[in-house]
């Protein structure tokens, strides 16, 4: 009955996320298909072994055996320690993930993984976690990636005023990235929270959004330097939405020229109620 219920709160699980909206907090929702995949598996096997079990019992109390030819007097005589162990295993995921508040990806993360941008110098993709540019190369042949990048810009191109909103928001800074002089002195708008970092002065500091390219194993923090007209005063974490015009300028932590706004109009906004953006394809 133990293994019945077990299966029943895996289902229940999977269900629960999709229901409160918390699998975007995990995974990219174009591969939200294998966890419905999950949920009619687990709700097919939890029925089987209700069933098994059912049967077991009706066996034993009419002193039948199951009738498959096995002796299963071995399952009972497992260690009991071995037996609690193996239950743990599969019950430690299932109170962690129903009982426990799902953690948001924020500022303390960047701080604790070492902010830095090595990747725009030398990419070493598997070892790397990526920081500002979204990077979708490995992803993909040099050819193919060229013309992924090339059909980007073209949804671009012409473009004075760019909004990145939130299903754009990977595709258009990996854009920006890439060819930073088709973007110069044109105006670009889009929302992220406060990471002060290693700013130069007190005008300035990163402008970010946590994005997942599959699930959250891959995921990095994106966005850009922004520097406002006048000194500021604003707490990692505080959500804002910036406008301004692109510009570059080399940045001495990183060793490197990288895009940097300078904001004309900026506003604090609250947290979305999703804070992650995802790459789509």
């Amino acid at each position: 009955m133990f293994r019945t219920l077990i299966l029943m709160f895996f289902t229940f699980f999977f269900f629960h996320l999709h229901a409160s909206g918390n699998l975007t907090k995990y995974i990219n929702m174009k591969y939200a298909y294998l966890s419905y995949i999950a949920i009619f598996l687990l709700a097919i096997l939890t029925a089987v072994q209700f069933y098994l079990y059912l049967k077991g019992a009706n066996e034993t109390e009419c002193g039948h055996d199951c009738g498959c030819g096995h002796d299963h007097s071995h399952e009972k005589d497992q260690p009991f320690f071995k037996r609690m162990f193996i239950y743990f295993v599969f019950l430690f995921p299932l109170c962690t993930g129903l009982f426990l508040p799902v953690a948001t990806l924020d500022s303390n993360i960047v701080k604790s993984k070492g902010f830095s941008f090595k990747a725009i110098e030398q990419p070493e993709h598997y070892s790397q976690t990526q920081y500002l540019r979204p990077d979708t190369s490995i992803y993909y042949g040099q050819d193919g990636y060229d013309e992924l990048m090339e059909k980007a810009l073209k949804n671009y191109k012409g473009k004075k005023r760019i909004a990145l909103q939130d299903e754009d928001y990977l595709k258009g800074m990996e854009a920006i990235y890439n060819a930073p002089g088709e973007f110069l002195d044109k105006t670009i708008e889009f929302s992220g929270f406060a990471f002060k970092g290693e700013s130069i002065h007190d005008r300035q500091l990163f402008v970010l959004r946590f994005g997942i390219i599959h699930c959250i194993a891959d995921s990095g923090v994106y966005g850009m330097l922004v520097e406002f007209p006048d000194d500021i005063n604003i707490k990692n974490d505080q959500w804002l939405h910036v406008k301004g015009t692109l510009t570059s300028q080399f940045y001495q932590p990183f060793k490197s020229t990288i895009p940097v706004l300078q904001v004309t109009e900026w506003s604090k906004i609250k947290e979305p109620k999703d804070p992650y953006v995802y790459r789509t394809y």
